[in-house]
């Protein structure tokens, strides 16, 4: 946001309560390229004039405005909206001025239909008419800007804007003034001309240009799959790239768009962890990929048993042909054998007795990890290195990150680094790890991170997944908080997943699927439904694979692959599930049925969706569809269509009855098709 200096030029009228407006100004609001900015403002004066205002907005690498209408819509509030053009920062303003002509207009009808006598508004008119005449010959447009008319030989030829101005003040000079001169200058064309040449007099600019940033659209929808590649082999062995190339092909098969990696860097021997986490580290242990570096390098460095850079890359350009993008796990921590550690010392903090700070999280200890000291003395040469980072990585080709945990770091830090980057990339996307307070989460993302992790994993009731998604797509969030939903994570392994086995993974992931337009899954520990914790009432796998290798059998009969491939080509075919704008919960007369609904931009595509939320028993119930705002005649049957099962049911008015067996299937996902 940047504010203009104060001027000398005042205006009659008031500008207030502009949105979207982040925080005064301070942060931009988000879009991806081709979705509209709608801009809303109070706007008003003293006195009774008519007014009028305009929406100012430019894209990235344009000097000058484009100029779109603001219309009057309710109690001084006035809407005006542009589309997005392209990646980067947008900016936009807003002006306003009494309109002398409308004004003039108005009350001139109030006064013939009153029957009295109006020669002296009439010659006001002209005197208006002729200023615009003015104007349009000089080539120059209300906004201070010159025109040209578009060529059209074939045409007619008719009257320049000039000429049908002047022609209307000498019509109104008249006396008596001819009705054709009331008639003409009442006129929708005459109205557009002096719209286009009318001087405007004092015109009020909002005092900050505000901003927009724009991204393409995988900001807005993706669909995500995380798998650790070392586990990728064939054989009991640690995988190399080249192993991973079948997982890329089976993650394309079940239609994600992303493949996101843990840290692919070499990993320490210092403190390594062993299986499950315990602080006895058995010979062929591969520690934990998060304790960063070793004397092989760090977070430049590709681990040597995965491969060379080289095969990175060949492993990144299958991925693009088989139309998956690649996202890196990007954490700012460092084993004990980083190269860092011996020659940055400065850049971490000090015990007592001198030695480097390990990590804790009392009364956790993780003595395989040092964390950064980031506000310490030499932070700006270390915020720096940090930054370059993600410029080497995205030199070579990648661009997503999904950074861990970046509410450990300073806001500061995130603002400049995501801005820097952007300026030579602009097209890179971040993913926020952050479960932590909901306004440090809402920070990040003013900051810049371009999507976020959720509090979703632990919303399973009825009443709180309501509540969290409401908030999240219908309130200020929704204009620069873009959520990314994970039933799972290595980290997490909810109750819900744990007591309710494959039932609940299927109602989880459709959750997830069908209310975010981003979501994403770790695998294959998701689709072949594992849920052994590690103890009671802990959230960590059993034999997590955060500290061994693990072998996966991807063909198992419980996989639920073949229901996450249906979805996402669902998701893929139907608009309205590709944005979280449209959604909308209805009620059900039971508290174990959720029911919602997303809408694509003028109700081209309609989802109603029903899902379970009991794993353990069938439910049924009746659901109250709004079918007037879905764009459907009450009083008439129509048809809706489960994409799931391709059954078809023939519904009457808004109350419907369903019923859903988990053990069959714990959702209907609806496409309202046409009236039956």
């Amino acid at each position: 946001m940047r504010k203009r200096k104060a001027s000398a030029d005042w205006g009659r009228v008031a500008i207030e309560a502009v949105a979207p407006e982040l925080d005064g100004g301070r942060f931009p609001v988000k879009r991806v390229v081709g979705e509209t900015v709608q801009v809303e403002a109070d706007i008003f004066a003293d006195g009774h004039d008519a007014l009028a205002a305009r929406l100012l907005h430019r894209p990235p690498g344009s000097k000058d405005w484009a100029e779109a209408p603001m219309r009057f819509y309710d109690n001084d509030r006035w809407r005006g909206e542009f589309m997005t053009e392209g990646i980067g920062v947008h900016v936009f303003t807003l002006e306003a001025w009494v309109d002398r002509f409308s004004s003039w207009k108005r009350d001139l009808v109030k006064r013939l239909e009153a029957g009295q006598e109006a020669s002296a508004e009439l010659l006001a008119g002209a005197d208006l008419a002729a200023e615009a005449a003015q104007a349009a010959g000089a080539g120059v447009e209300a906004a201070g800007k010159p025109f040209s008319a578009p060529a059209a030989p074939e045409a007619p030829i008719a009257l320049s804007g000039a000429e049908s101005l002047e022609a209307c003040a000498r019509l109104l000079r008249q006396t008596p003034a001819p009705q054709a001169a009331v008639e003409t200058v009442l006129s929708p064309e005459i109205a557009a001309l002096m719209a286009r040449f009318a001087p405007r007099g004092r015109v009020t600019r909002y005092e900050k240009d505000l901003e927009v940033v724009v991204d393409r659209e995988r900001a807005r929808f993706s669909a995500w799959y995380e798998f650790f590649p070392r586990s990728c082999a064939q054989e009991p062995r640690h995988a190399a790239f080249k192993d991973c190339e079948k997982r890329l092909e089976y993650a394309a098969s079940m239609g994600f768009d992303v493949v996101y990696l843990p840290p692919i860097h070499p990993i320490g021997l210092s403190h390594r962890k062993g299986r499950n986490n315990s602080t006895t580290c058995r010979p062929g242990d591969p520690g934990s990929p998060w304790a960063i570096g070793s004397e092989q390098g760090g977070h430049l460095a590709v681990h040597p048993e995965l491969g060379t850079l080289e095969d990175f890359q060949a492993f990144r350009r299958k991925a693009e042909k088989l139309g998956l993008e690649l996202a890196l796990d990007i954490a700012f921590q460092c084993s004990p054998d980083h190269p860092y550690a011996k020659e940055h010392p400065e850049w971490f903090r000090r015990r007592p007795d001198g030695s480097i700070r390990y990590a804790e999280n009392p009364p956790k200890k993780y003595e395989d990890i040092y964390p950064f000291d980031m506000e310490g003395e030499a932070w700006e040469p270390l915020w720096e290195e940090l930054k370059n980072v993600f410029l080497y990585w995205a030199e070579q080709g990648v661009r997503i990150f999904r950074v861990d945990n970046p509410h450990t770091k300073p806001f500061a830090f995130w603002e400049r680094a995501i801005r820097d980057v952007k300026k030579v990339y602009p097209d890179v996307l971040f993913l926020a790890e952050a479960f932590t307070r909901p306004k440090v989460m809402y920070r990040l993302a003013k900051l810049g991170f371009s999507q976020s992790y959720t509090y979703f994993a632990w919303r399973s009731t009825k009443w709180e997944l309501t509540e969290y998604l409401t908030e999240l797509t219908q309130g200020p969030a929704k204009e620069f908080f873009r959520p990314n939903f994970w039933p799972n994570t290595p980290d997490i392994l909810t109750s819900v997943h744990v007591e309710g086995g494959r039932p609940a993974f299927q109602s989880r992931f459709i959750l997830a699927a069908a209310l975010g337009a981003s979501y994403g899954i770790y695998g294959p520990a998701f689709e072949l439904c594992v849920n052994r914790p590690r103890q009671q009432g802990s959230e960590e796998y059993l034999d997590s694979e955060k500290y061994e290798i693990k072998r996966w059998d991807l063909g198992e009969p419980q996989s639920l692959r073949l229901l996450i491939a249906k979805v996402n080509r669902i998701r893929r075919e139907n608009p309205a599930l590709q944005s979280n704008r449209g959604l909308h919960f209805h009620p059900t007369d039971n508290e174990r049925l959720l029911c919602f609904s997303k809408r694509s931009e003028g109700l081209g595509n309609v989802i109603l969706a029903v899902v379970n939320l009991d794993w353990r028993w069938a439910q049924s119930g009746w659901v109250d569809v709004p079918v007037a705002s879905l764009g459907l005649d009450p009083m008439k049957p129509y048809q809706v269509r489960d994409l799931l099962s391709d059954a078809r049911y023939t519904w009457n008015g808004s109350r419907n009855f369903v019923k859903l067996d988990p053990a069959v299937l714990p959702a209907h996902l609806f496409r309202v098709e046409q009236a039956a």
